[in-house]
């Protein structure tokens, strides 16, 4: 159920950057020549993961992920970087999992940076070998 989202584990082992920061050094800092705020540049993995988990959601409404933070509540986790990078993924199931994964991606909108962060503490590859354990039976 999860290979769309799994298939990118092989990729975690290649060692490439999963993004990386670009900061406008260049622009003067006039109303004619802005400074371009700082974001991070996806690489392919999390650009592939990023849309994935987006497809999965929309291919997958029973799993009820626009309730994610409902979800992480429900398995006793909260929506927060802390309580999430800690969460104990081998008790949780698929939807909860997923939840994680929305989530994270969620918070990125609101504090650029907590994606990359997560793809680079670990996170994201522990919480898709979760969802591949969960698709051989565990």
């Amino acid at each position: 159920m999860y290979e769309s989202l799994t298939r990118y584990l092989p990729e975690f082992e290649k060692g490439d950057k999963y993004g990386e920061w670009v900061v406008d050094h260049e622009s003067k800092g006039t109303p004619d020549d802005p400074i371009q705020m700082p974001y991070v540049d996806f690489g392919p993995v999390m650009n592939g993961v990023y849309d994935a988990v987006y497809a999965f959601v929309d291919d997958h409404p029973e799993f009820e992920l626009t309730r994610y933070s409902e979800i992480l509540e429900k398995n006793g986790l909260e929506w927060d970087g802390m309580v999430m990078e800690r969460a104990d993924v081998t008790k949780l199931d698929g939807q909860a999992v997923m939840a994680l994964l929305l989530g994270v991606i969620r918070a990125d909108r609101f504090c650029e940076g907590a994606l990359l962060g997560f793809f680079e503490n670990g996170c994201v590859k522990r919480w898709l070998t979760r969802l591949k354990e969960i698709d051989e039976g565990e």
